[in-house]
């Protein structure tokens, strides 16, 4: 399995994730031809720059007179409209840009750069952009109207994209997707994220970092600050994250294949302000499409807790799936003397058993583990894609050894999404998913 691990020491934002891409080996005309396909009047620049001490890749989005994209809308603050602004990581805010949303119905004048999310969803399925890399970009871009929607309590629709809808930050969501599909990475890690310090200007005033948006998008993730006084971890950074799914983790076991370092605008005194990319492949290539069906053995460990806060154990159980747990869940128990303790189980190869033992005496308060080992017998599955009245969903076959489907399901985030977009109950989306798999079945 096909890995990617980034380290967010010093945060994370779009225009150093596609830095980190390029250094890693996508080639810059993969990028170049994903903003291209969106009919910007935009073009990337590559150079090499040095952060502290690391030489890093730098991309810059430019106008069609070589101008940065970023200085089209620096009158922002000029406004009382709200934004995000993305380009000018760890920078000081030199510019003043916001970032909140304006509302549509309060908007009194458009801008060039003004754009709400329907248009932006338009812009991107009307590219010629292959599906994979229009699904992350549009997943981005719905996580941070949802994000925004959440924060003002506001209807989705009615949120007006400002500086997000600029043309650097579409293009930095949508050539990072492209640069994510080419390396084909199977599943994404990230580290715990330096979020930075001080304040940001926002549409009523000074807000503290992070932005209310990227506070609401990096939620159930592992955050800190190392106490640089600058905003590292931005709302497009963490709208990616999200969009690819990445899981915390440690560093992951792999076989390394290639790194990459994109650099944020700006030095940081005593730190690199880069974001480092890894990829490599996984000591246990796991696959649901094509996997085959049989006979194998499952390691079972598990140990009773009750001196842990939940927080602890949620923590423990991120650390667990990212070393390679097939699964883990607590369930609660009753101890001696009455105790209310939890049971932690995790789910593993045999081969993994022993460093997930290790993280949990390290991670831990138990004392002690009970491990075994029983037979596990496995359906054949695949993903089958179904087309809906609420668009493309992907629906999980398992068959029997002669190929008989007995278990089918539609994927859940599909299902998710597809019932945001289209503001319908989500029980709904997920018959509709089951209705047109069985209809694909007689057809076919």
């Amino acid at each position: 399995m096909k890995i990617a691990y980034l380290d967010c020491f010093s945060g994370i934002s779009g225009d150093m994730f596609l830095a980190a891409l390029v250094d890693s080996g996508v080639p810059i005309s993969v990028l170049q031809d994903a903003v291209s396909a969106l009919g910007l009047d935009a073009h990337l620049e590559l150079r090499r720059v040095n952060r502290s001490g690391i030489d890093s890749a730098k991309i810059d989005v430019l106008t069609s007179d070589d101008q940065p994209a970023e200085q089209a809308h620096t009158h922002a603050a000029a406004h009382s409209h709200s934004s995000i602004a993305d380009h000018t990581h760890a920078d000081g805010h030199h510019h003043e840009h916001t970032h909140d949303y304006e509302h549509s119905h309060t908007h009194p004048h458009e801008h060039s750069h003004g754009r709400s999310l329907s248009t932006i969803q338009q812009m991107i399925r009307s590219s010629g952009l292959v599906s994979p890399v229009q699904e992350i970009a549009l997943r981005a871009f719905e996580l941070l109207g949802n994000a925004e929607s959440r924060i003002h309590n506001v209807p989705v629709d009615s949120i007006h994209f400002h500086e997000v809808g600029a043309i650097d930050a579409i293009a930095d969501i949508v050539a990072t997707a492209a640069g994510c599909h080419w390396l084909q990475i199977d599943r994404w890690f990230c580290s715990p994220l330096n979020v930075g310090g001080g304040d940001i200007h926002c549409a009523h005033g000074r807000f503290p970092v992070p932005a209310p948006a990227t506070l609401e998008l990096l939620r159930d993730l592992p955050v800190y600050s190392s106490g640089v006084q600058k905003e590292l971890v931005t709302p497009t950074g963490a709208a990616l994250l999200r969009a690819l799914k990445a899981a915390p983790a440690n560093f992951p076991a792999m076989r390394m294949l290639a790194t990459g370092y994109g650099a944020g605008t700006r030095d940081i005194p005593g730190q690199p302000n880069v974001l480092r990319l890894v990829i490599g492949e996984s000591a246990e290539p796991i696959s649901l499409q094509g996997q085959n069906h049989g006979h194998s053995k499952l390691g079972i460990i598990e140990t009773t807790i009750d001196d842990a806060t939940p927080e602890l154990l949620s923590y423990i159980a991120d650390c667990l799936m990212a070393a390679g747990a097939s699964d883990v869940y607590r369930t609660p128990v009753q101890m001696k003397k009455g105790r209310v303790g939890i049971q932690l189980t995790v789910l593993c190869s045999p081969a993994r058993a022993q460093s997930l033992r290790e993280i949990i005496f390290k991670e831990s308060t138990t004392l002690g583990l009970r491990y075994r080992e029983e037979d596990k017998f496995i359906l054949s599955r695949e993903i089958v894609p179904i087309n809906t009245d609420y668009g493309p969903i992907n629906m999980k076959v398992g068959r029997l050894a002669d190929g008989k489907v007995v278990n089918f399901a539609p994927e859940y985030e599909d299902c998710r999404r597809a019932a945001e977009h289209h503001s319908e109950p989500l029980k709904l989306v997920m018959q509709a998913a089951m209705l047109a798999y069985l209809n694909h079945r007689e057809d076919s």
